[in-house]
């Protein structure tokens, strides 16, 4: 199945064109890396995915499971699993991390048109996936990533429901 295709995509920033005429298609469950020298345009591909406005399209479409991405708000593309992850998460004190993940993933699920999911039933999926990351519960108790280690927050930050993600890792 095609997850993502890109064809003949151009766009720039503040008017200075960066990607020019870039196709691309992307099935699920591949993996890919997009490498190349500084002034590429791999954040610009990034950042347009992710639907920053700043970044202006000049031709092409981006098809992203069959969907439209191009005319996607950014926070219907992040329901849909496009984003941005920082490759250095911010420490979000006071926030416990159980109840910020519960947030996320019925924002997730209203998206899709399914239903929240209760404190104990999100309990229980959280259990189940801990053991699955090889997560130890007890950071579900701690403030969002603070005093995690790199490769907690990069585990955190794809739990509780364990669906595919498109992402780019954008620095912070």
């Amino acid at each position: 199945m095609e997850l993502l295709d890109i064809r003949n995509l151009s766009a720039g920033v503040e008017g200075r064109p960066i990607l020019k005429n870039l196709s691309l298609s992307l099935n699920a469950g591949e993996v890919h890396a997009i490498m190349g020298p500084n002034g590429s345009g791999k954040s610009t591909l990034a950042q347009v995915l992710a639907g920053r406005t700043e970044y202006q399209v000049t031709a092409g479409s981006v098809l992203f499971q069959g969907a439209d991405l191009l005319a996607m708000k950014p926070e219907d593309r992040a329901r849909a699993g496009v984003f941005l992850a920082f490759q250095y998460p911010v420490e979000i004190p006071g926030v416990n991390s159980t109840y910020f993940l519960r947030a996320a993933l019925n924002e997730c699920r209203k998206a899709r048109g399914e239903p929240e999911l209760a404190p104990i039933e999100f309990l229980k999926l959280v259990k189940q996936k801990s053991k699955i990351l090889q997560l130890d519960p007890a950071l579900l108790n701690r403030p969002v990533n603070e005093g995690f280690s790199g490769g907690e927050k990069k585990t955190q930050r794809n739990f509780p429901d364990g669906r595919p993600r498109t992402q780019a890792r954008h620095p912070r």
